[in-house]
Formats: structure tokens, C-alpha cells, sequence
């Protein structure tokens, strides 16, 4: 199952995204306005939400993600929950401001599968001047808790 047409995938141009509050720039890749970004066909990942301070992607692990014992390889759920994670603070930013990620922590509780799809949820935690925090969840379609997560970002302007 692929999640991200290969087609819609770009970078956005800082000139672009420096006009735009964080969750306009997202609203406009949800629209398919603006490429997502080429992650999103590498890990099988869309953004279908987001609202200040809160994101939503749904995502299924690909077969290149699979590690010498055939399971889902750690870093595929790590990158899911980064993804949700600076774009919960990212969506709060108002036009002109940037963020980059400070630290990021991450809990894997239930290994995914291949081919299952997937609900990653980013919620703000808190929004500063110069840092923001952000939590995440990764569930099944069951509702079961894969993977979760905390991140903290450095903010500045653009």
C-alpha cells in the first residue's frame, strides 16, 4: 500500500514557507497545493490533519523497511514520530518563524507490520519564544499504542 504519490513530493522554498504560519503550509499540502516532502514516499507517510498545535498522518511501514529478521526496522515508527512530532510545533508557528529539533525521545511498544496502516497523532505541549515541545502517539487499527514519543525544539526566525 502506498501512501505518498512520488509525484507530489518537493521542498518548499524558504521565500514560500516564510509567508506562511505553520499550519497554513501544512493545510496547503493537505490540499496538495504544496509538495509534500520526499520522506514521505521513503517511510509511507501522509499528513491528513492538522490544526495549531495538532497533526495527523496515517502510514503503513514499507517493505525497505524491514530488518535481517524480516520485522519493521525501528526507525521507520522513530520517523513517523518525528514527523508528528516538530510538525505539532511547527503547525503553531506563526509566518516568519522556524524551528529545528533539539532532542527527540521515543518509546517503541508493539512491532508494526507491513503492509497494516497506521494512525501517527502530534499534540503541543508547550510554545515558547525559543523552544517548544510537542508529544506523539503511533497506533494500529485497533487503537493499540506502537510507539510514543517527546520532542523538543529550538525556534527562531526565519
Amino acid at each position: 500500500m502506498t501512501i505518498q504519490d512520488p509525484s507530489s513530493l518537493g521542498t518548499i522554498p524558504l521565500e514560500t514557507a516564510a509567508k506562511l504560519s505553520g499550519v497554513e503550509l501544512f493545510r496547503k499540502m493537505i490540499a496538495k497545493e504544496l509538495p509534500a516532502p520526499p520522506v514521505s514516499a521513503i517511510a509511507n507517510i501522509s499528513l491528513t490533519h492538522a490544526d495549531e498545535g495538532h497533526v495527523q498522518w496515517h502510514c503503513s511501514p514499507p517493505a525497505n523497511f524491514l530488518n535481517p529478521m524480516g520485522g519493521v526496522h525501528g526507525g521507520w515508527a522513530m520517523t513517523v514520530l518525528d514527523s508528528a512530532l516538530a510538525c505539532a510545533v511547527h503547525s503553531a508557528l506563526p509566518a516568519g518563524r522556524a524551528y529545528t529539533t533539539v532532542e527527540v525521545k521515543t518509546n517503541l511498544t508493539r512491532a508494526p507490520v507491513v503492509g497494516e496502516t497506521y494512525h501517527a497523532e502530534g499534540r503541543l505541549i508547550t510554545l515558547g519564544r525559543r523552544t517548544g515541545t510537542s508529544e506523539a502517539k503511533l497506533t494500529d487499527s485497533k487503537g493499540r499504542v506502537v510507539a510514543f514519543g517527546t520532542t523538543t525544539c529550538l525556534i527562531f526566525d526565519l
